[in-house]
């Protein structure tokens, strides 16, 4: 049960390249799926019923007519969330199929698994990609105790149901031991660097506003509260305060946040942030020929720090670009480990700007480091090695 795309769309890719080796371990993957603001979708017939169905690369897609985007409210997420898990529900009970796979977020999406678990015996094998509900509790988007209390129950039955799970994360693995899964049942599979795709030739480009000369530096993800891309905008009006207007910051990507941060972008004369829109992810590897610096921004809660696994940080490493990291934890401790970017502590604007300084000032040094995200991308994180470790952690659930 995925939300995943092709490469061919824009968002992460990660449900569709596990997929892909599957069906080339001889295979047959079915995947249901929703209708993202991420991209159109691959299939053109017309929905019947609230569903269409069709085959894209060898995959059996089922598409529900269920529109979701990141700008819309959180209750309006989350009853998409729910209608989806209820429709999974009979596709899990009615169709021929050995394994079900659910992967979060959101958490809801591990019902159809339950059910398949306990009404059909079926092997159930969960993936966890955030810790619902610490996260949104860290966070404070979830006050009220009921709801907190009924998500954590369903994080419980979703654990004890399944017969294996996958965290993306070492905070996450810990996390699912917490709940008292054995630690058999839990193998860690992080996201991965799709080196192949970004291989590809395509068109070097820069967003209107940045010069040929100027650093770019390029965060590409959502737009949400859990990114803290206000930090980015303190570290811009650093950078005006030392007229520094030769680092460029570019913002790519779509969120419930991004009108917000456009206003203060514009009330407080940031010119040296640029902001687009959507951009797939087959058509960034000509953005990323051009960037100098990728940022991985999250906002400064305690829980993200070992309990993420972001996408956009192994888009950066594939690309054999250096990382500005501006939390703590496993993520900033790769990075220093590899020497491949800068680990800069949070909320710390003063701190931000210095590192983008010292990168447009020492290119050379720069390129140095993209070199060692690029080994580490290969030694590490290439998605080949993780999809082999996926195929094997799925086929011993069957067996």
């Amino acid at each position: 049960m995925s939300t995943s795309r092709p490469p061919r769309g824009a968002g992460g890719t990660r449900s569709y390249e596990m997929a892909r080796r599957l069906i080339a371990n001889g295979h047959e993957v079915t995947m249901v799926c929703g209708v993202g603001d991420r991209g159109e979708s691959e299939l053109d017939g017309p929905f019947r019923a609230g569903r269409r169905e069709g085959m894209i690369d060898g995959i059996q897609v089922i598409e529900l007519a269920l529109p979701y985007s990141n700008r819309d409210s959180f209750l309006r997420r989350t009853l998409t969330f729910l209608r989806f898990a209820l429709r999974s529900i009979g596709i899990a009970l009615r169709r021929d199929y050995d394994l079900v796979f659910a992967t979060t977020t959101p958490l809801t999406a591990g019902i159809p698994g339950i059910f398949a678990r306990w009404l059909r015996r079926k092997p159930f094998v969960f993936e966890v990609r955030d810790l619902w509900p610490e996260l949104p509790r860290a966070m404070g988007v979830i006050t009220n105790p009921v709801i907190l209390t009924m998500m954590s129950f369903l994080e419980w039955s979703s654990y004890r149901s399944a017969d294996r799970l996958i965290g993306l994360s070492p905070g996450i693995v810990k996390g699912i031991q917490k709940r008292g899964v054995d630690a058999q049942r839990i193998t860690m599979i992080p996201n991965g660097c799709d080196i192949d795709l970004f291989q590809a030739e395509g068109s070097p480009w820069r967003p209107e506003g940045v010069a040929g000369n100027d650093l770019m530096a390029v965060f590409a993800g959502a737009h949400g509260i859990a990114n803290g891309l206000h930090a980015v905008l303190d570290a811009a009006k650093e950078l005006k305060k030392r007229q520094r207007q030769d680092i460029k910051i570019v913002l790519i990507g779509d969120g419930m946040q991004k009108p917000a941060l456009e206003d203060r972008a514009r009330l407080e004369g940031l010119s040296n942030v640029v902001f687009h829109g959507l951009v797939k992810k087959s058509d960034l590897a000509g953005l990323f020929q051009e960037t100098d610096i990728g940022m991985q921004i999250l906002a400064n809660v305690p829980a993200f720090y070992y309990g993420t696994s972001p996408n956009k940080f192994f888009d950066y490493l594939a690309n054999g670009l250096p990382v500005l990291n501006n939390y703590p934890g496993w993520v900033a401790d790769l990075i220093q480990e590899y020497s491949c970017g800068f680990a800069v502590p949070p909320e710390d604007p003063a701190a931000f700007a210095d590192a983008l300084e010292y990168a447009a000032d020492n290119r050379d040094e720069l390129v140095r480091m993209g070199e060692n995200s690029k080994r580490l991308a290969l030694e590490r994180f290439h998605r080949d090695i993780l999809g082999r470790q996926f195929v094997e952690w799925l086929e011993g659930a069957v067996g």
